[in-house]
């Protein structure tokens, strides 16, 4: 039934009783008209002010779909949301699978100095990060490192921690990185304790299977070349 038509037919039963617009509008929805005309008695508690909310509360039951359901979601969302990052939501990288096993890493410094290591990669700490170990080949060895590679899922950029035998202040900065898909490369920034800038590449070449590694700086003057490390499998021990 309409509006006007229900209005009318309220009016004829209460006599001065007027309705507000938005009870009547409520009434259309909740009784459709023809039974709540039928009692005068009903009519009299909806005009009430102060009974304003039950008309609500009816029109809740009768349609609780349009109301309960959206409240639900919402509730549910906040009572149970999806952690963004934590122990239950860890880092799964398809192409950094592709580096993980033992490699020989052949490094070539910016001055032409060379230095070998053994390099064994794999998931640790409940496969949020992904470890690389770097030992250097001589005995005793003069080189060690720990580089540690993570996903900040709230910010959608890649971490790396990268500590080695030259201490801490070497140590404190994180690089943060990204995906560059068409090129296998991951791009990571550190902004150095000095002032300046340090990048590390690390690029997967799909035909031979290998990855490089190469590290940048810059500090007052342009980038240079720090070193570039070229990664081959190690064959396992007969």
């Amino acid at each position: 039934m309409g509006q006007p038509i229900l209005r009318n037919r309220i009016f004829e039963r209460a006599g001065d009783m007027r309705l507000p617009d938005d009870i009547v509008e409520c009434l259309g929805a909740v009784f459709a008209g023809e039974n709540l005309v039928a009692h005068l008695k009903t009519l009299a508690f909806l005009a009430s002010r102060e009974r304003r909310k039950s008309v609500k509360i009816a029109f809740m039951k009768r349609f609780p779909l349009f109301i309960v359901l959206p409240l639900f979601a919402v509730t549910m969302s906040a009572q149970s949301p999806t952690p963004s990052d934590g122990r239950d939501v860890k880092f799964e990288d398809p192409l950094f699978d592709k580096l993980v096993g033992n490699w020989r890493v052949v490094r070539k410094f910016g001055d032409g100095r060379t230095a070998e290591n053994t390099v064994r990669v794999g998931w640790v700490l409940n496969h949020q990060f992904l470890e690389l170990h770097y030992l250097d080949v001589a005995t005793p060895p003069q080189y060690e490192a720990m580089a540690f590679i993570g996903f900040d899922h709230k910010m959608s950029r890649y971490v790396l921690h990268w500590l080695d035998i030259f201490g801490g202040r070497a140590s404190e900065v994180i690089g943060y990185g990204t995906l560059d898909e068409a090129a296998h490369s991951f791009y990571f920034t550190f902004n150095t304790p000095d002032g300046g800038q340090f990048m590390n590449v690390y690029a997967f070449d799909p035909a031979t299977k290998n990855w490089t590694s190469v590290m940048r700086q810059k500090s007052k003057g342009p980038w240079s070349l720090f070193a570039e490390d070229k990664f081959t499998p190690l064959a396992p021990k007969p």
